[in-house]
């Protein structure tokens, strides 16, 4: 978590996974934005980011990024909480595909208040890596 402030909640490796998989954080999202592992699929890579939003990573979710898309820095807000992630559909994106999408609806807390964010997202493997490119349009 190379750019987490005190801010950002910091769980330990045998904290639940901020990704709601079931798994504990250090076996789940934790290893990918540790740079352990890369991310064996698009939905793996999507929960990873989600959970890179939770402790404020923007590092792990700029270097997650297609650089055809990637904005040039990432300003997180530690204002916002994200609380939830429900994987609401999936279309390829296995470990042997090239492209795949991912929809999700991710939510949060900001000011008080309640929000969501729901998105189908574009995802592409290239030299065996999954990177985020963008929502589907």
């Amino acid at each position: 978590m190379s750019d987490a402030s005190a801010a950002f909640p910091k769980p330990s490796p045998s904290d639940r996974c901020p990704c709601l998989s079931g798994e504990v954080f250090g076996a789940c999202c934790g290893r990918f934005l540790g740079g352990a592992a890369d991310a064996p699929t698009a939905e793996q890579l999507m929960r990873s980011r989600y959970s890179a939003f939770v402790v404020g990573d923007s590092a792990y979710l700029l270097a997650t990024w297609h650089p055809s898309t990637r904005p040039s820095e990432l300003e997180l807000d530690p204002a916002m909480r994200w609380f939830r992630l429900d994987v609401v559909r999936r279309e390829r994106g296995g470990p042997l595909d090239r492209d795949g999408i991912v929809e999700f609806t991710a939510y949060y807390r900001h000011d008080g208040k309640r929000g969501e964010q729901h998105e189908a997202s574009a995802f592409v493997r290239e030299g065996g890596r999954w990177s985020y490119v963008g929502p589907v349009s």
